[in-house]
């Protein structure tokens, strides 16, 4: 185990690093489609409000 200690905590740590900006990714998605819904239920308002 010693003779590895090194590769499984640098290995350790890639696995960190990468699944830290898979979540920054899902969590820049979600802000980006909520945004989106935001302006899709706006546009749908107005349009309601026009055949009012």
């Amino acid at each position: 185990m010693r003779a590895y200690a090194d590769l499984l905590r640098a290995d350790f740590e890639s696995y960190i690093a990468d699944i830290q900006e898979y979540f920054r990714c899902l969590d820049a998605e979600r802000a980006r489609a909520l945004q989106e819904a935001r302006e899709v239920s706006e546009d749908y308002g107005r349009l309601v409000e026009l055949l009012d």
